[in-house]
């Protein structure tokens, strides 16, 4: 694929974990439907949808997940389908659920909201030292107090992926739910929704499958709300809010795509690894074992949003990654990063040109006067309040109120 220009400059997106690039096809079936939808209605809209023919979205996402179409959904966000599944759960205090350092700050306050609710208890996974998550903690608690397992499958904090099917082999004799959430995985790492085991799976359609904004999609495991003292609530109860018409039928298109996409050829992580690894100043956040697509680093001495922004004058795109968004995860402690993403659209020339702008940056930026040291009430507010160390859980939710974050022991 050729790389994008701006200004007439060619530029290296690598930024997939957040914002994936649409293909042309999927922008043109986006604004056809869009024009269509502000001149004619809605109705109307669908009309021409369902005259054009073609896979619906939901039996392409089943092909995606290896499962029945009818058990997928298209949703706005992995979040909102994750909070709808969560206020269907019937817990109580005696219930656990489990979640790990890598949950999104999103999940993290449905999962709060929850505790608080119904007084159930919240624990987090620990990560062994080599950066996985401990299977052995889970298979030594798990038991018929655990409700609800949350877990991610590849980390957006880090780029850790997860052993997902291994922790669905450990929950699966026991009554826990378990919800993944593969918005950094799907698109790049083939997914089996049975073969994980899990009773939820969500993903957002804008990152590594090049779709809209507001676009996602969520498959649920037929029978995973029915207990045999509960029936399933009512198909409407808790059901999460759909896309709009023009934004599902651009999903459709990019998933298309992506399945018509030639197989990947060369991971070109290593390759981008490789490129930081021997940049002097450069940090990388430490990850388990297995990585895959992202990086995360800092540099001693430029500050990760001055760094983002040279990097962008330069024509690589990436993004800066903050406590907020990750509170529970060891990465958090360290202050703001760049994170760095690749794509199966990703070139080896993407990641060359990478390598020269963040060489660029540095000069320039090395370049640039130190800014002014903070005052004293803002050192005091840096600092916790006054508590002598910076507090990695202050966490500013959008949704609900405060939330309180803490790590298990």
């Amino acid at each position: 694929m050729n790389a994008p220009t701006h200004h007439g400059q060619r530029t290296a997106h690598l930024d997939t974990a957040g914002t994936g690039p649409m293909p042309a096809a999927v922008r043109a079936v986006l604004a056809d439907c869009t024009a269509r939808d502000d001149h004619f209605g809605t109705r109307a809209l669908e009309e021409h949808l369902a005259a054009a023919g073609g896979p619906p979205v939901r039996e392409r996402l089943g092909r995606l997940l290896g499962v029945p179409a009818g058990d997928t959904l298209p949703v706005t966000s992995a979040a909102d389908a994750f909070d709808a599944f969560v206020r269907r759960l019937d817990l109580g205090p005696r219930d656990r659920i489990w979640t790990t350092p890598h949950e999104g700050v999103a999940h993290l306050t449905t999962l709060h909201a929850l505790r608080d609710r119904t007084r159930c208890h919240l624990d987090v996974v620990p990560l062994r030292t080599d950066g996985d998550l401990d299977l052995d903690w889970m298979r030594a608690r798990i038991g018929p107090d655990v409700a609800l397992v949350s877990a991610v499958h590849v980390s957006a904090a880090c780029g850790t992926a997860n052993p997902v099917e291994e922790i669905g082999r450990i929950l699966a004799p026991h009554r826990a739910r378990y919800a993944l959430d593969a918005s950094h995985s799907a698109g790049r790492i083939p997914l089996d929704a049975p073969r994980i085991g899990c009773d939820l799976l969500t993903a957002d359609g804008w990152r590594f499958l090049h779709g809209p904004h507001d676009t996602g999609f969520a498959y649920t495991r037929p029978g995973a709300l029915t207990t045999p003292t509960a029936p399933a609530p009512a198909p409407a109860c808790g059901r999460p809010a759909g896309p709009a018409p023009a934004a599902v039928a651009a999903l459709n298109t990019a998933l298309a795509h992506h399945a018509a996409a030639p197989p990947p050829g060369e991971d070109l992580l290593p390759r981008l690894h490789a490129v930081l690894e021997r940049t002097p100043g450069i940090e990388l956040l430490p990850a388990g074992r297995d990585r895959a697509g992202i990086l995360a680093f800092r540099h001693h001495e430029v500050p990760a949003a001055r760094l983002r922004r040279a990097l962008a004058r330069h024509g690589a795109v990436l993004a800066k990654t903050v406590a907020q968004e990750h509170p529970l995860h060891p990465a958090a402690d360290g202050g703001p990063a760049v994170r760095a993403s690749v794509a199966t659209r990703t070139t080896a020339q993407d990641v060359d040109h990478f390598a020269r702008a963040l060489r660029d940056a540095l000069r320039e930026e090395r370049r640039r006067p130190a800014p002014p040291a903070p005052g004293p009430a803002l050192a005091a507010a840096a600092a916790g309040g006054g508590s002598g160390r910076p507090s990695p859980y202050a966490v500013r939710t959008v949704r609900r109120g405060h939330l309180t974050l803490h790590r298990a022991t």
